[in-house]
C-alpha cells in the first residue's frame, strides 16, 4: 500500500474517507480508501480498508464510491463534523478534538491507521498543535557536522 493521501481526505457523515493508490494498471493509478469513524471502534467500518470492495480510477471517483457505501450502510446518526480540525504535517494526519475546555489529538503516520498520539491534554487547539509540531521538528533535526 502506498502512503495514505490525508491531504485528499474527505469528512462525510461521521466518517473520514482517506484515499490511497492501491496499485497501477498500464501506468494508471488505481485508488482505494480507508475509513475512520467518529464513533471509533464501535463502528464496524472504523479503520477498514475499502468495505465497498470497489476501486476507482481517481481520487474523486473513489470518494464517490465511499460516500455511496456510507449512504447505504451507515451505522449511526451523524452528530457533527468530528474531523473538521484535521491537519497534515510531514505526511502525518493530526486530528484535534475538544471536550469541554480540554483539547487532545489523534496522530496517524503516513502508511497506516494506527493512532500513535501521546495521552496528553491541552488548553487550546494552538497549544496542542504547537506541541505536536515541536515533537516532529525535534525528531527530524539533523546534527550539525563539527
Amino acid at each position: 500500500m502506498s502512503r495514505l493521501l490525508y491531504e485528499r481526505s474527505v469528512s462525510y457523515k461521521g466518517y473520514l474517507i482517506i484515499p490511497f493508490v492501491f496499485g497501477k494498471v498500464d501506468n494508471y493509478d488505481i485508488y482505494s480508501y480507508r475509513l475512520l469513524s467518529e464513533i471509533g471502534h464501535r463502528s464496524q467500518f472504523h479503520k477498514t480498508e475499502n468495505p465497498a470492495g470497489i476501486y476507482g480510477g481517481g481520487v474523486s471517483n473513489i470518494v464517490d464510491i465511499a460516500k455511496e457505501h456510507i449512504d447505504q450502510n451507515s451505522e449511526f446518526v451523524h452528530r457533527g463534523d468530528s474531523f473538521k480540525s484535521r491537519y497534515i504535517y510531514q505526511n502525518n494526519l493530526i486530528i484535534i478534538f475538544q471536550e469541554g475546555d480540554k483539547y487532545f489529538y489523534d496522530h496517524y503516520p503516513p502508511e497506516l491507521l494506527n493512532n500513535i498520539a501521546a495521552p496528553k491534554l491541552f488548553t487550546s487547539e494552538y497549544e496542542c498543535l504547537s506541541w505536536i509540531k515541536q515533537g516532529f521538528d525535534r525528531r527530524y533535526v539533523r546534527p550539525r557536522a563539527i
